[in-house]
């Protein structure tokens, strides 16, 4: 039986990730593409689930299966997974899957390994988008590249939600060389679906908590919503560039409550789509840094990402460039007109992010920026960092096949895994 495969042609924002289609042949120096190599099977994340089985040069994905928060996507998978294993002629030389610990693809493909008698190897969300891009680029060397990481959220190697994040990336190794600031949630993966809560905590860190119950009046808990915030328990912080679309849209108007996926970032870019942006501020946004960690980040299980081997050269041990998009937030708070404070953020993010990679770019030496994650299905906060990081000098790969989100994780797992076998056989 033939496992399904993933058509990898680009998909719009808020659009589905995958359909049945072609295999993706990935032909490049260095890639597992000699006759005969064992496979190397991953199994994706939580979101727009597709596994995907990396033989001879070519990414062969099951099907998309959706999110695995119901019973009947998450029964679909070891039968996904079983379709892929009997396509190849070899068993895999390893499983790789998501480091959340509690992701049903991650049960799967833990029990898998240990059925097959395999190596299970965790990769850190974020280095998979990255990796997914190099694959698609067919870059399987260990050259250093960028990487700028935007999305809702990914597990990180601290045990954080991450999802804005600037990256050094060489096969196997990665560096959190920056992030955004984080975003308080109140109320935990509720404020996900209810952009109003961290439009409030963001008020509410900004000085100006008096305004909630006022501002949000249309909410039932917004004049309880001081006593959430007062409890850091109850409001975990997260980097994610997703939840500041999510946060720029209920302090705008355009969203305070979602109905269905990326609700208020469509709507924000939708209308920022028909409104001339204002002239970029330089003080909307501040770039603060923080001591640099000592070691590079782990990719999971305890276990460190490795030592940097000849091949992959060590970024300098510069400081954590922390992004800091607050000012624009509260710019947006005392914002008339919601149309003009939509391009406004989408201006002044993408503006931010370039000056964010640029100062990366210095300290690294790294001139190659991978564009990734979900957040650019949003077409023009990708065409504007195209554009800008192009003009800048900079080589910049971003998906085109494959989708920049969650659909395309599992050929990322993959390529982290490939080079993290070739480092232990070299």
């Amino acid at each position: 039986m033939n496992a399904p495969m993933a058509d990898l042609a680009p998909t719009a924002a808020g659009a589905a990730d995958a359909r049945h289609g072609e295999a993706l042949a990935l032909p490049s120096t260095g890639a597992p593409a000699r006759a005969g190599a064992r496979p190397i099977l991953a199994l994706g994340a939580w979101f727009k689930h597709a596994a995907c089985l990396l033989e001879n040069g070519h990414a062969r994905f099951g099907p998309n299966l959706g999110d695995l928060d119901n019973a009947d996507a998450c029964r679909g998978v070891e039968p996904a997974v079983a379709a892929l294993l009997a396509a190849s002629a070899h068993p895999p030389r390893a499983v790789a899957h998501d480091l959340h610990p509690d992701f049903h693809s991650t049960r799967v493909a833990l029990a898998t390994a240990a059925r097959l008698g395999v190596p299970a190897i965790g990769v850190q969300h974020h280095h998979a988008h990255a990796g997914a891009v190099l694959a698609e680029h067919r870059r399987f060397d260990t050259r250093p590249v960028l990487a700028l990481a935007l999305d809702g959220v990914g597990l990180g190697s601290d045990g954080g939600a991450w999802g804005g994040e600037l990256l050094w990336v060489a096969g196997a190794e990665f560096v959190r060389l920056g992030h955004l600031r984080p975003l308080r949630l109140p109320g935990g993966d509720r404020a996900a679906r209810e952009p109003w809560r961290i439009a409030a905590a963001l008020l509410h860190a900004g000085g100006r908590g008096a305004e909630i119950a006022r501002r949000f009046a249309r909410q039932p808990a917004a004049a309880q919503l001081a006593q959430v915030l007062a409890r850091p328990a109850l409001c975990p912080p997260t980097t994610s560039l997703g939840r500041h679309f999510d946060a720029a849209a209920g302090l705008l108007g355009i969203c305070e409550v979602m109905g269905a996926e990326a609700e208020a970032a469509l709507a924000l870019e939708a209308l920022a789509a028909r409104s001339a942006a204002p002239e970029v501020a330089p003080g909307d946004w501040h770039i603060l840094t923080h001591p640099a960690a000592p070691a590079p980040a782990a990719d999971g299980g305890g276990q460190s990402a490795g030592r940097f081997g000849a091949a992959a050269s060590s970024p300098p041990a510069t400081p954590v460039l922390e992004l800091d998009l607050h000012p624009l937030l509260l710019r947006l708070a005392d914002e008339t007109d919601a149309a003009r404070g939509a391009a406004r953020f989408q201006a002044t993010v993408a503006a931010a992010l370039v000056d964010w990679v640029e100062r990366a770019r210095i300290a690294s030496g790294c001139d190659t920026v991978v564009l990734c994650g979900g957040c650019l299905h949003n077409r023009l906060l990708s065409a504007a960092l195209e554009s800008a990081l192009g003009a800048r000098g900079l080589t910049v790969l971003g998906a085109r096949r494959l989708s920049p989100g969650d659909a395309g994780l599992a050929l990322g797992q993959a390529w982290v895994a490939h080079h993290r076998l070739a480092a232990q056989e070299s």
